[in-house]
């Protein structure tokens, strides 16, 4: 049996430009690439937690219009299921201006959610059957939070398995936390939730030991090439990350870490293996251009892992 995921979360059509450096204002400067692509943190997710093996159900609000016609086709190609995507004919499908520097391969987003702003508990409300029937449910902040509340709260109350990935980086009481079986925050995340420096491994510890004292059961921080620090006041370990080939565009690599960590843990893997499972998966990603098209398959993640 695939292990059921359920995410909320929205879909962005992604506006990716490619050059040395960001403009300053008032300049202009002639790109060295571009492409158009699905994106948004929750589609990217379950892109990544469908083609990593999962049963991945996707709530979320699309406008009725081109860019939600091309969501619907990526997500039918990486088998996702739509039951509860809502089309909205009063807001446009959401977008995203991504630049992606050509020496280094970093970026920087601006992301608006458009149909998917409108997400509300009444939605997740809707989407009950999908939440309490998964083995994990995982959100994230690009929508609004009173949505990823109630989801989180009726996760936990079918004693579904939760994730919280804080992306992008806004204030949460310990409430919310607390709903947390798993949070995973990148470092710049987690300085913001915790209002700690994550410059190494050990203030990575020490941030993470914040998370658990504000509510949070474990907390998964990643570390970019360093890889991924697992700690829930018993372990603290960090899982590496593989040697897999050049960095061309770290876009998605958060995305597909959480589709495949949730993957992993819908299949019953223990908390550690499941984060070596999504490092592959992260590896993997940033080796190729753009997000959800980025997202390694179930195959591809197992040959890494069984090469190492």
């Amino acid at each position: 049996m695939r292990a059921r995921v359920a995410i909320l979360g929205i879909f962005v059509a992604d506006l990716a430009f490619e050059a040395p450096r960001l403009p300053q204002l008032g300049e202009t400067l002639l790109g060295q690439g571009f492409r158009m692509g699905p994106g948004g943190k929750g589609s990217n997710q379950a892109v990544a937690a469908a083609k990593a093996g999962a049963n991945a159900a996707l709530i979320t609000r699309l406008g009725a219009d081109a860019f939600g016609e091309i969501a619907l086709g990526i997500w039918g190609e990486a088998g996702v299921d739509t039951a509860h995507v809502v089309r909205d004919s009063a807001r446009p499908t959401g977008a995203a201006f991504i630049f992606v520097s050509t020496r280094d391969g970093n970026n920087a987003i601006i992301v608006e959610a458009g149909a998917a702003g409108d997400l509300t508990a009444a939605d997740l409300d809707a989407a009950r059957e999908a939440i309490t029937k998964a083995a994990v449910f995982v959100t994230q902040l690009e929508q609004p939070i009173d949505a990823a509340r109630r989801g989180l709260a009726l996760a936990r109350e079918a004693g579904v398995a939760t994730v919280l990935n804080p992306a992008p980086a806004a204030e949460l009481d310990d409430a919310l936390l607390t709903l947390c079986d798993y949070v995973t925050p990148n470092e710049s995340e987690a300085a913001a939730l915790t209002g700690l420096p994550v410059g190494s491994v050990e203030e990575a510890r020490v941030a993470a030991d914040r998370l658990l004292a504000r509510g949070a059961r474990a907390a998964v921080l990643t570390l970019g090439e360093r890889g991924a620090l697992y700690h829930d006041g018993r372990i603290s370990d960090l899982v590496p990350a593989f040697a897999v080939g050049p960095v061309r565009d770290t876009t998605g690599a958060g995305d597909a870490f959480t589709g495949a960590f949730a993957t992993a843990l819908g299949e019953g893997r223990a908390p550690l293996e499941a984060v070596r499972f999504a490092c592959a998966a992260g590896s993997l990603s940033v080796t190729r251009p753009g997000a959800a098209a980025a997202m390694p398959t179930r195959a591809e993640i197992d040959a890494l892992l069984a090469e190492n």
